[in-house]
């Protein structure tokens, strides 16, 4: 169950409902998730941010998973697959950093519980 959370300093016009759903299509692929009851996603636009020294436009990007995301050759994959579509959807080069973050089953709760009892 994936989380991804977008934060930029671009305008809420950058990010559509299509590009949202496209974004989630690219990242569930990449983790090789399903994307229909797995993937949970929010966007921050419009944020006073600073990256690498500069106020230039710039995305940073939060991805939390169970067992995807535990090893340098994994994200280094799902890097160069979310790094490629947002530079194309963005328009963006360098001002993109992404942030992997492994979770554990007892860490994410639904339906009451929590995963390691799903």
């Amino acid at each position: 169950m994936p989380f991804v959370v977008l934060e930029s300093n671009l305008p809420a016009s950058s990010f559509s409902e299509d590009f949202l759903k496209r974004l989630c299509s690219v990242t569930a692929a990449a983790l090789g998730k399903p994307e229909d009851q797995r993937m949970n996603m929010v966007v921050h636009p419009g944020l006073p941010m600073l990256v690498g020294g500069s106020c230039t436009p710039c995305v940073l990007v939060s991805v939390s998973a169970i067992s995807v995301t535990d090893t340098a050759e994994k994200n280094k994959e799902h890097s160069a697959k979310i790094f490629g579509f947002l530079t194309k959807e963005l328009g963006l080069a360098e001002d993109i950093v992404i942030q992997f973050l492994e979770l554990q089953p007892h860490q994410v709760g639904k339906k009451g519980t929590v995963m390691s009892f799903l």
